[in-house]
C-alpha cells in the first residue's frame, strides 16, 4: 500500500513539473543520457509484434513494410506515452543483404535461411548495400519516415545486429558456436566483415535520423567470458565507436543471462544497457559504473504479461531503486504479443526522477 501510495505522490508531481517544463519524449531521453535532471525516467519498451497488433496488422507486414511498422509504434507512442520509436522489427536485414531468403510469418517472426550454413567461402555472400539490399533500405525508409513524422519530439532508435549475432544469422547457430571452438580464426574474420556492414548500416541510418542505434549480439549470452573477450568483445568494441563517432548514442541489447560478459561489457563505453530480468541490476550497476544508462529488467513474461497493473508499477519502482539513475524504463526484452493494454500501461505510467 505504501509503494503504491508513494507512486501516485511521484506521479502526480512528475505530472505537474512536466507541465511546467513542457518536455518530450526526445528532450526527456536525451537529458538522461546526458545525466540531466528530468520529470520523469523515459520509457522505452521493445514493442514489435504486439505494436503490429495493436494497429489491427500482422508481424508479416510489421517486418516488410516500413510503413506499417512506424504507423505501428508512432501509435502506441502517442497513446502509451512512450518515448522512443524503434526501427527494430527482427534479425533478418542484413542476412538477406548478405543473400539469405525470408520468409514472413504472419503471426512470428521471420525466418531466414543461413547462406554460410555449409560453407566458410565468404565471396559466395552477396555484399549488402544499405540503400539498395530490399530489406536494409526498408528499414531506412522507416528512420525517414520517423523523421518526418516525429523529428524531435520522440527518440528515433535505429537497429543492427551485433557481430556475433549476425555471424551467427550467416552460419547457423550452432555451426558457429562451433567456429568459436575450432576456428576462430574464421570466426573472426567472419565477425570482422559483419561489423563492416553493421557500420555502414549505422551511418545510412544515422544519415537518415536516428538519433540512437541499437545493437542486438544476443548468442553473446551463450558465450563464456574467455571467449567473448578474445573474441567478440573487441568486435564489438570496433562497432560500438565507429557509430559513437558518427554522433550517434548506442543501445546494447544481449538477451539473456550476462552476469559472466559483465566485466567485459563494461569496458564496451556503450551509452545504454538492456539488461534481461535474470541479471541482477544492482550487480550490473556495481560493474558498469554510473555513466551506462541502464535499462530493465522486468520479466516480460511472468510480469509485464501476466502480472497486475499494481504489480508492474511496484516492480518498476523496485527496478529503479535498486539500479539508481541514469535508468529508462523498458522490460527484460520485447512486450510480447497478448499482453493486457492496461499493463502497457501500467509500465509506461510516469516514474518521477529522483536526483
Amino acid at each position: 500500500m505504501l509503494c503504491s501510495y508513494l507512486f501516485y505522490i511521484f506521479e502526480q508531481v512528475s505530472i505537474i513539473f512536466m507541465k511546467e517544463r513542457n518536455i518530450n519524449g526526445f528532450e526527456r531521453y536525451i537529458s538522461v543520457l546526458k545525466r540531466e535532471a528530468v520529470d520523469f525516467l523515459p520509457r522505452t519498451p521493445i514493442l514489435m509484434q504486439y505494436a503490429a497488433e495493436y494497429i489491427s496488422s500482422d508481424y508479416a507486414a510489421f517486418a516488410s513494410d516500413y510503413r506499417v511498422l512506424v504507423k505501428a509504434n508512432l501509435q502506441c507512442a502517442k497513446e502509451f506515452g512512450i518515448d522512443q520509436v524503434s526501427c527494430i522489427s527482427d534479425p533478418y536485414r542484413e542476412t538477406h543483404g548478405f543473400g539469405s531468403e525470408v520468409e514472413y510469418m504472419k503471426n512470428a517472426p521471420p525466418r531466414s535461411t543461413h547462406p554460410l550454413e555449409y560453407s566458410k567461402d565468404l565471396s559466395a555472400l552477396q555484399k549488402p548495400d544499405p540503400l539498395t539490399s530490399e530489406r536494409m533500405l526498408d528499414r531506412i525508409k522507416a528512420v525517414k519516415e520517423y523523421k518526418t513524422a516525429a523529428y524531435g519530439k520522440y527518440s528515433i532508435l535505429g537497429w543492427i545486429e551485433g557481430p556475433a549475432a549476425e555471424a551467427a544469422d550467416l552460419r547457423g547457430v550452432t555451426t558457429f558456436l562451433m567456429d568459436l571452438m575450432d576456428d576462430d580464426t574464421f570466426a573472426s574474420v567472419l565477425m570482422d566483415l559483419c561489423v563492416c556492414t553493421g557500420i555502414e548500416f549505422a551511418r545510412a541510418q544515422v544519415l537518415a535520423g536516428a538519433d540512437t542505434i541499437g545493437i542486438g549480439d544476443a548468442i553473446a549470452s551463450q558465450i563464456d567470458p574467455y571467449t567473448y573477450e578474445k573474441l567478440i568483445q573487441p568486435m564489438e568494441k570496433k562497432l560500438i565507436k565507429a557509430v559513437q563517432d558518427m554522433g550517434a548514442y548506442v543501445k546494447l541489447h544481449i538477451c539473456g543471462d550476462i552476469t559472466h560478459l559483465l566485466p567485459g561489457i563494461a569496458d564496451l563505453g556503450v551509452d545504454i544497457l538492456d539488461v534481461d530480468h535474470m541479471v541482477s541490476l544492482s550487480h550490473v550497476r556495481e560493474v558498469v559504473g554510473k555513466r551506462v544508462v541502464i535499462t530493465g529488467n522486468l520479466d516480460p513474461v511472468s510480469m509485464v504479461q501476466k502480472g497486475t497493473p499494481s504489480q508492474i508499477r511496484n516492480a518498476l519502482l523496485n527496478a529503479y531503486k535498486e539500479t539508481g539513475n541514469p535508468y529508462m524504463v523498458n522490460a527484460g526484452c520485447e512486450i510480447p504479443s497478448g499482453t493486457p493494454v492496461e499493463n502497457l500501461r501500467a509500465l509506461c505510467e510516469p516514474v518521477v526522477y529522483l536526483p
